[in-house]
């Protein structure tokens, strides 16, 4: 599908004025798109600056983790991605839970209660889900040349759609580009994995703590390391995970 350009504006702001909002060089508005990731991806072939953020009002192939695919509607929520060049690499394997520490607390007032992180990247209100994030690295040899970090947010949620949570009526998509652009560019310049701090953090709001989980192992949630993985305690001995989706015992049942 051709992507469309908007030619509304959001909360009466245009790309421009977006942009000075959330302190970046360049925003591209579309109306609809098949995926903000594939289309930054786009851009920064052709040389678009670190910075550069890209919003759809819908997306009719959007994307999550190991590719899975989803359609995001118009007026449902702020499907959003950021193209950075200037990234520590050496903090890339916790990239998207340093994010989810740095947004969860900027969407509680609007979220009606306090934002949970799962592992290894959603954010869940009540066990259901508000929001998504996806990083994509790409590299040239042993050097990353761009970093498309993508953030999808739940405004509202269609009717019979389970395990899906919104935000408060009344949040402007404005204020939430703002936040979600400051969390994810802080985030991509701290190197390194997670710090003492970012450790207490995540246990005040591990949605999985000492729960039962079906994934990505039969066994008890006991946390993260500093490095991101995933703590289960198993019957043969507590185990550590970097891959997989995390599934509670009581989905499955």
């Amino acid at each position: 599908m051709v992507a469309r350009l908007v030619t509304v504006l959001v909360d009466g702001l245009d790309h421009a004025a977006l942009a000075t909002l959330a302190g970046v060089p360049r925003v591209v508005l579309f109306d609809e798109v098949a995926s903000t990731m594939d289309e930054t991806h786009r851009l920064a072939e052709q040389g678009a600056e670190s910075g550069t953020v890209v919003i759809a009002n819908r997306q009719s192939a959007g994307r999550g983790r190991f590719g899975r695919k989803w359609t995001a509607e118009a007026g449902h929520g702020l499907w959003i991605t950021c193209l950075e060049r200037h990234v520590e690499t050496t903090g890339l394997d916790v990239l998207s839970l340093r994010i989810g520490l740095a947004l969860a607390p900027a969407l509680d007032a609007c979220a009606g209660a306090r934002v949970a992180i799962k592992w290894p990247n959603d954010l869940l209100v009540h066990r259901r889900k508000l929001a998504g994030i996806l990083v994509e690295a790409r590299w040239r040899e042993s050097k990353v040349e761009w970093v498309a970090i993508g953030v999808g947010v739940n405004f509202l949620v269609p009717p019979g759609q389970q395990g899906a949570a919104g935000l408060a009526a009344g949040t402007r998509r404005a204020d939430l580009i703002r936040a979600v652009v400051a969390a994810v560019r802080g985030a991509c310049m701290v190197g390194g994995e997670l710090t003492a701090d970012e450790m207490v953090a995540f246990s005040a709001r591990d949605a999985a703590r000492d729960e039962l989980l079906a994934e990505p192992a039969a066994g008890r949630a006991r946390g993260i390391t500093t490095s991101g993985a995933l703590v289960v305690e198993t019957h043969t001995g507590t185990e550590q995970f970097r891959r997989g989706s995390l599934v509670f015992a009581s989905e499955v049942e």
